[in-house]
């Protein structure tokens, strides 16, 4: 059966007005700052279309399409110029495509935003990304990308944000699932793979080495923004979190600093190359219940750092991890991963 069709000046209600929203509305729906809707317009020209005499602009719903799509894209990782010409783009092709059923021809851009609700949106974001794409008769990716066969959408859109350096979006994916998954699973699932993916580009071309300092920096400052503030720690005595003599990486510390956060135990982070004798005095002052000490290299694994650890009653329990330690030095333990690590500490200290 036909949808019924009304004919001019028959008794049919008038449709409803479309609601047009301001910048701060806009911003407040997007979770953006009114500054980068303004830089948006500036550089791609997704700014409000419509406008009333004697008022500002205002944005309707097709403007509101395009800027979820050209959010989306953008912390996907996708660079900020072909994000808008791909949201335009792809806004524009599904405001004309033919509803499912109904005689072809446009269907109106509140068609299109109401299938965008029922479907795209509540889906896996690599499939919001690629539906984008699709739309645009375009493909994502291209250019100089990490390999990840097996990575999530998420470390997909910070691989591809890394590769850009593109730290703001590269800090928004880390902070965003942080927040929504928390610490090990961001850890496992969204950081870890584009690390790997980095360290295998590296062996394999030599190149890389600034995508991994930034990416670093971001997930750091990430977690830095959203670990949970331990007002109220379960450990009476400290943690101490150190990298070895001579070890540059610390980024696995300030994780397992928030995966212990998230325990409610709290941490000190004495940060990169911290010398034998420092880490000591550290011990001998605060008396902590755990003492960590990561190794990222073999030739930075040095057991004569645990013997030069004081002797205290009771005595912290040692824990050495990455892969610089080929077995855990006599008087420690050895963790394998992220969850282990937080797992020894918390025996450790009682929690």
């Amino acid at each position: 059966m036909k949808p019924m069709a009304f004919e001019l000046g028959d008794s049919s209600p008038a449709p409803a007005p479309v609601a047009m929203l301001t910048v701060a509305a806009v911003a407040r729906r997007l979770g953006v700052a009114p500054a980068t809707l303004r830089t948006w317009d500036r550089r791609y020209g997704l700014g409000p279309s419509e406008h009333t005499s004697g008022a500002h602009r205002r944005y309707g719903p097709s403007d509101l399409a395009r800027l979820e799509a050209m959010r989306r894209l953008t912390r996907a990782g996708v660079a900020p110029a072909e994000a808008a010409r791909v949201a335009t783009a792809s806004v524009t092709a599904a405001a004309t495509a033919p509803l499912p059923g109904a005689p072809d021809g446009p269907r109106g851009v509140s068609a299109a935003l109401a299938a965008d609700r029922r479907g795209v949106l509540g889906a896996d974001p690599a499939a919001v990304v690629a539906s984008d794409f699709a739309a645009a008769g375009a493909r994502p990716g291209g250019g100089r990308v990490i390999a990840m066969p097996s990575g999530s959408a998420a470390a997909r859109g910070l691989g591809r944000a890394a590769m850009a350096l593109d730290s703001a979006a590269a800090t928004t994916i880390v902070g965003d699932a942080l927040t929504s998954s928390g610490m090990v699973w961001t850890w496992e699932q969204v950081v870890m793979p584009v690390l790997e993916g980095i360290g295998r580009r590296w062996e394999a071309t030599g190149d890389g080495i600034e995508v991994e300092h930034l990416l670093s920096e971001c997930v750091i400052w990430a977690i830095g923004r959203t670990r949970p503030v331990v007002e109220h720690p379960v450990n009476a005595r400290p943690v101490l979190l150190a990298a070895a003599e001579d070890e540059l990486h610390t980024l696995p510390l300030f994780a397992l600093s928030g995966a212990l956060a998230e325990r409610r135990i709290s941490s000190r982070v004495l940060g990169a190359r911290l010398p034998a004798a420092a880490l000591a005095d550290a011990v001998r002052r605060s008396g902590p219940a755990a003492v960590l000490i990561w190794s990222q290299q073999p030739t930075t694994a040095d057991p004569r750092a645990i013997d030069t650890l004081p002797s205290l009653r009771p005595a912290p329990t040692v824990v050495v991890a990455g892969p610089g330690w080929a077995h855990p030095p006599t008087g420690t333990v050895m963790a394998t991963d992220l969850t282990h690590a937080a797992d020894l500490i918390a025996v450790a200290v009682g929690a």
